[in-house]
């Protein structure tokens, strides 16, 4: 296999992280809105928790970027 062919499918591999971290934002969100508009007085008390879920999978989706990014550019 030719090595520049290999890099581009890592890198393509790698950019799979991201379509996960969109998947599971908009399921985090969406499970939280559920939540909230079934009992809106605890929705308050579980922002904080939501607010890390989202930093945390944000993270792992720009971390997957910056791994392909790194494929194509610095190997």
């Amino acid at each position: 296999m030719d090595p520049i062919a290999a890099k581009y499918i890592g890198a393509g591999l790698a950019c799979l992280g991201m379509a996960g971290a969109g998947i599971g934002l908009g399921n985090l969100f969406g499970q939280f809105l559920s939540g909230a508009l079934r009992n809106p007085s605890a929705a308050e008390g579980q922002r904080g928790t939501l607010l890390l879920g989202f930093a945390l999978t944000e993270a792992l989706g720009i971390f997957s970027l910056l791994i392909a990014l790194l494929l194509l550019f610095a190997v």
